[in-house]
């Protein structure tokens, strides 16, 4: 019990994620009251190395997040903090969902093909290789970033999209951004 205890500890760190890739979009404040629950065929728990995995099929909801992998690998260090890892089936991806605050349909999604990597200490965020983020609002996308590397720093709420999963943007490749205009629709236009 005590090292499911644990794991359930370490996964709460995670849910962090969800928050972080919604930039100046706030993720449902609601969620963070809300307990956070991991499904996932194995769960292993090493406590000599801080380090818990779980594979198949995972699913970890917290609220209105909810986030899917095939493994979901969590390690902390002497400090406590945890350093996170989604991991993609083969020929899939992993992916998050989560309402925002700020009206009654507001969504944002992440996918990535490879993974998605949170860092407690950094409060950073990366989605790697064919990785996309958009906002909904009553379904429509409003907002939407892609490319091979998307990382986010929560402290400075600040986003970098790159063509390349190297960090300095070498590699190739080009980003993809498209930004909706916020005026209100007029009603009665006929335009």
């Amino acid at each position: 019990m005590k090292n499911t205890s644990r794991s359930i500890f370490l996964a709460l760190t995670f849910t962090s994620l969800g928050w972080l890739v919604t930039g100046t979009a706030r993720a449902e404040k609601a969620d963070r009251d809300k307990p956070t629950n991991v499904e996932a065929n194995q769960m292993f728990y090493d406590e000599a190395k801080q380090v818990n995995t779980f594979v198949g099929n995972v699913v970890l909801t917290r609220g209105t997040l909810v986030m899917h992998a095939e493994k979901l690998l969590i390690k902390q260090d002497g400090a406590g903090y945890q350093f996170a890892t989604m991991f993609a089936v083969a020929g899939g991806v992993t992916k998050f969902r989560q309402k925002r605050d700020g009206g009654k349909d507001l969504w944002i999604e992440g996918y990535a093909a490879d993974r998605i990597e949170y860092d407690t200490k950094t409060e950073v965020a990366k989605l790697y290789k064919n990785a996309k983020v958009k906002m909904l609002d009553t379904g429509r996308v409003t907002d939407e970033v892609e490319g091979e590397l998307i990382s986010y720093d929560s402290r400075t709420e600040f986003y970098t999209v790159s063509g390349s999963t190297n960090p300095d943007g070498k590699g190739g490749g080009r980003i993809r951004a498209v930004i909706q205009p916020r005026v209100q629709e007029k009603q009665g236009d006929d335009k």
